[in-house]
């Protein structure tokens, strides 16, 4: 166990939850504000920069605090290496920074939040939190791999108003729904 204790399944729930309706509420509410945002948002350098800041110094933190078993010989090498792989990046990989960053801070998230799901819990309206996490995984990959698919995702999905609306409204809900269950949970 990595993350401290109070990392618990109604926190994540009501967290997750409230993040995906104010979200999916801000993209029904502001649609062109949020379309151009997102439009943008595969190149910005600035988001980029500032993602890849926000994973390197998550990644240090998982190697200075985890137990790396037999790899342990490697954490000081692995320590000094990162601040200087998160700087080449931000130097050297400028197209899709932004994405590539945000895939692998939605990697980097799935460990908590999975984690808060599965500690003992029993309830199965944790599902909601756990199907949605394995989606982003799934997404993420792409993402840090692939990273013009994010794009061609914000293109289809901004290109038709019923599709923006539909995708808003999908999210709003099972943001609600998640919230919900989160308030459920003991």
């Amino acid at each position: 166990m990595i993350y401290p204790d109070w990392l618990q399944l109604k926190y994540t729930m009501l967290g997750v939850g409230l993040l995906l309706v104010v979200g999916h509420l801000l993209a029904l509410v502001k649609v062109k504000a949020a379309q151009d945002w997102l439009r943008a948002f595969p190149r910005s350098r600035e988001a980029g920069v500032l993602l890849s800041i926000a994973a390197g110094a998550w990644f240090f933190m998982l190697v200075k605090l985890m137990d790396l078993g037999e790899f342990s010989t490697w954490r000081e090498t692995v320590l000094i290496l990162t601040p200087v792989a998160t700087v080449l990046s931000i130097l050297y990989m400028r197209d899709f920074l932004a994405v590539r960053a945000l895939g692998t801070l939605v990697l980097l998230a799935a460990e908590p939040l999975l984690e808060s799901a599965f500690r003992m819990r029993t309830e199965q309206i944790r599902l909601l939190l756990v199907s949605l996490v394995y989606v982003w995984v799934l997404f993420a990959m792409f993402w840090v791999g692939m990273p013009y698919t994010l794009r061609n995702q914000i293109t289809w999905i901004t290109a038709s108003e019923k599709r923006w609306r539909a995708a808003a409204f999908t999210g709003l809900a099972y943001g609600a729904l998640i919230f919900v269950g989160g308030l459920l949970v003991r």
